[in-house]
């Protein structure tokens, strides 16, 4: 408990990200160690950090758990591996459900709210087909495509993954916190944010990453230009992760941004069998071997540079 306490309060400090965390508890040995040496290290422009008091990180625990939540930090041998290697991987995560999913290969799916009937079908018989292939399902709880993958996957007791923008107890969109408890039944539910946060815009890269992170590769169905479905596909390309895309009309401007994603490179998905032969069926720890550092992806985003969150 007072690893994950000093683990925990060293993320929750202000001015600390992923990657300053981890430089940190590097430099110095110990998440414990590093928040000794903090005070005394040189300020951030004109402000200290600001280290959360004692009391309130063991709140923060005390009431993850009695919800039924865990917590899995960079330094656990359990911490899922391929998002271990993404170079922002957030030090600490607070999980409802099974945390081996984390662990097992898995395939996002992201796609636009405002989704069509066909991309809404699309995406959920996708996710069905690549879930009974032994691939959990990975998206965002949004509305739309995400919900539909998720309820793809769970069609035939299959796994999947709700990576959230806001704290365990707060389901976004409220109407779709019956469908975040049956993820955590049948799956997980994943986070880097503290209990009681509300999701706002600046919240949702971050969530993104976490989905391409967690996967193998990304499945585009549905994305508009400047779309944060196109952040998560732009992250999974940074990763080193394969992107895939379902082509649209060119006369529908939700299908606009994943179809140039298709004239840049990604790979043309319209089912299952589109994606299988491009997705490493094993252990995730294998699969870092073969794409951290060593994978050679094409530039999807030269002349598209999403900015708006999902």
């Amino acid at each position: 408990m007072n690893s994950l306490c000093a683990a925990l309060r060293l993320a929750r400090t202000e001015q600390v990200g992923p990657r300053t965390w981890l430089r940190l508890v590097t430099q110095y040995g110990t998440p414990a160690a590093a928040l000794d040496a903090l005070p005394g290290l040189p300020a951030r422009g004109r402000t200290q950090p600001v280290i959360p008091p004692l009391d309130s990180i063991t709140r923060e625990i005390d009431a993850t758990l009695a919800m039924g939540g865990q917590f899995l930090t960079l330094l656990d041998a359990d911490y899922p591996p391929l998002l271990r290697h993404i170079p922002d991987a957030p030090p600490v995560l607070s999980v409802l459900g099974n945390i081996a999913c984390l662990r097992k290969p898995g395939i996002g799916i992201v796609g636009a709210r405002n989704a069509s009937a066909h991309g809404l079908r699309l995406a959920e018989s996708l996710a069905t087909e690549l879930s009974d292939s032994g691939l959990t399902i990975i998206s965002g709880l949004a509305r739309g495509i995400d919900a539909a993958a998720h309820k793809g996957a769970l069609y035939r007791q299959g796994l999947t993954i709700a990576a959230i923008a806001g704290g365990l107890d707060c389901p976004y969109p409220p109407q779709n916190a019956a469908l975040q408890d049956h993820i955590a039944q049948m799956g997980a539910v994943v986070t880097e944010a503290p209990l009681g946060t509300a999701p706002q815009g600046r919240h949702f890269p971050r969530r993104n990453r976490l989905i391409a992170g967690l996967a193998l590769g990304c499945v585009v169905v549905e994305a508009a230009p400047h779309s944060g479905t196109l952040i998560t596909a732009r992250m999974a390309a940074d990763y080193g992760r394969e992107v895939f895309a379902v082509p649209g009309s060119p006369l529908d401007p939700r299908c606009r941004g994943s179809n140039d994603l298709l004239r840049k490179g990604a790979i043309l998905t319209e089912r299952a069998a589109d994606i299988l032969p491009h997705i490493a069926l094993f252990d995730p720890e294998q699969a870092v071997a073969e794409q951290h550092g060593t994978k050679s992806t094409p530039d999807l985003f030269t002349p598209l540079l999403p900015s708006a969150p999902r």
